[in-house]
């Protein structure tokens, strides 16, 4: 290559994404496309491999097919490999997975992270729900001490539906009715003083006892204080479960009485909706994955694209809760 052309190509260095600078690191340092995404899911299966049918441990290798390992099962004959049983299985361009997996933990779009790896936005949205299948479910069990419980609420979307079952509105419009309406969904968040956090979506229109009743009771220690806003629907449920209450009384300006108060739930309300901003509107059906996705990223339980891509084959090396 002649010293101009060098020159002119280093120059142009700068102008690369962050995924383009690691294929061509890649390419430098002479490591096969993939090498990485692979070598880590054939790694993580070996603790539970297995016949995808009758759950067998006698199986044996049987040749490879799009680029992993294959099995055949001994007892039943049928084939299978790691990704059989996953949410990834099925899926394409396992090369550009552990790179997808930090757009996830970026908060990219579905067009940005399709446009940094050269994907379409369909294969870029497909994956970030089977990122998500597995790795949202890494949760609190439970929930101890003072927990603080408040609702949220998000005008509802049918974003992405073929048929709408309610006139079309503007991105970002507004509901037709004055105050909390059916045109709603109720976001309930728990969260106590260690910070794990719940978060439960509990349909459309006005919290009540009923929905605490089927939330709270399984997540929740029964010497825990309840500490809420004055909604009667928190003061209902705490009588009918035996549990501690107190409430702060926020439309009289009283925030904190003692230890009493609700201000790191109201955070995490704050936090959760100026990251949902980021996507200019999130359909309903989808509300459980983004809020799985923003508990990962808040409790800052996954910080690498290896463990996200772990997490999402069923291994969580570092994610136990109490």
């Amino acid at each position: 290559m002649l010293q101009m052309q060098w020159k002119a190509l280093i120059a142009q260095f700068a102008e690369l994404s962050r995924h383009q600078r690691q294929q061509g690191m890649k390419l430098l340092c002479g490591a096969p496309p993939g090498q990485a995404s692979v070598a880590l899911i054939e790694r993580t299966a070996q603790a539970r491999l297995c016949c995808s049918v009758c759950r067998s441990l006698h199986f044996h290798r049987h040749g490879h097919a799009n680029d992993l390992q294959r099995y055949r099962c001994v007892s039943c004959g049928k084939t299978f490999n790691a990704l059989t049983g996953t949410p990834l299985a099925h899926l394409r361009h396992k090369a550009l997975w552990l790179d997808y997996a930090d757009c996830l933990l970026n908060s990219d779009s579905v067009r940005k992270a399709a446009q940094q790896l050269g994907i379409h936005r369909n294969t870029s949205f497909r994956w970030r729900h089977r990122f998500l299948a597995l790795a949202k479910t890494d949760r609190p069990r439970c929930l101890h001490g003072i927990t603080e419980a408040d609702e949220m609420y998000l005008l509802e979307s049918e974003k992405g539906a073929r048929h709408l079952r309610r006139p079309a509105r503007r991105r970002g419009g507004h509901a037709l009715q004055h105050g909390i309406s059916s045109e709603q969904v109720c976001i309930l968040v728990a969260r106590d003083r260690t910070g794990q956090t719940l978060d439960f979506v509990t349909g459309k229109g006005q919290l009540s006892k009923q929905h605490l009743l089927h939330c709270l009771p399984p997540v929740i220690d029964r010497d825990i204080l309840l500490v809420s806003d004055g909604h009667a629907a928190y003061a209902a449920f705490a009588r009918e479960a035996g549990i501690s209450h107190q409430a702060v009384n926020l439309r009289a300006g009283i925030r904190v009485r003692g230890a009493a108060h609700v201000q790191n739930v109201n955070a995490y309300h704050s936090r959760l909706r100026g990251w949902l901003s980021i996507f200019h509107g999130v359909a309903t059906r989808y509300l459980p994955s983004y809020l799985g996705w923003r508990w990962i990223l808040d409790a800052r339980r996954i910080l690498s694209a290896e463990t996200l891509l772990k997490a999402t084959l069923g291994e969580f090396p570092h994610l136990t809760v109490t």
